[in-house]
């Protein structure tokens, strides 16, 4: 359930971005697209850090986000590829699995261990944390980020099922 909530609100944060006009988002403003970017592009390189340590390989960063920073189409369509690997992954996943401990090399590489559902835990924390970061600076364009919250998930998620 929480993957596929976190794809659903990354879904939504994509597409409010390529609703606001590109003037109200310049990127020499403090809190601009180029800036959203950036943050939902950290959001994705960690996502795929994760991805490898939870694949058990390397992930071949050396930091957390990259130094050039992809469109906001580019960005939109490698996020929504990862977020489907997450809820098949997770959909996938037996309470064996969930509890399986995976020791990892962090980015700053020292070791770590994690069970592979506290490491899907955190792959929805950290993207709640970042999206909401986003839905600020959209405050200050002035515009109105989109609604994004889990019971609005879950509420829309039942009505598709119904």
């Amino acid at each position: 359930m929480l993957t596929r909530y976190t794809a659903w609100a990354n879904h939504r944060l994509f597409h409010a971005l390529t609703e606001l006009a590109t003037d109200a988002l310049p990127a020499s403003r403090p809190d601009g697209l180029g800036r959203m970017l950036r943050t939902l592009n950290h959001a994705h390189v960690v996502d795929l850090i994760w991805q490898a340590h939870l694949q058990e390989r390397p992930h071949g960063f050396s930091d957390r986000n990259t130094e050039t920073t992809p469109s906001l189409a580019e960005l939109q369509a490698a996020q929504a590829r990862l977020d489907h690997w997450y809820v098949a992954y997770a959909d996938d996943m037996d309470a064996a699995m969930h509890d399986e401990v995976v020791n990892f090399r962090f980015v700053d590489g020292g070791a770590g261990a994690m069970t592979r559902g506290d490491i899907l835990l955190h792959v929805v924390n950290h993207k709640t944390y970042h999206r909401g970061y986003v839905a600020e600076m959209i405050y200050q364009v002035p515009a109105r980020p989109p609604t994004m919250d889990l019971p609005v998930f879950l509420r829309d998620a039942f009505a598709q099922k119904a």
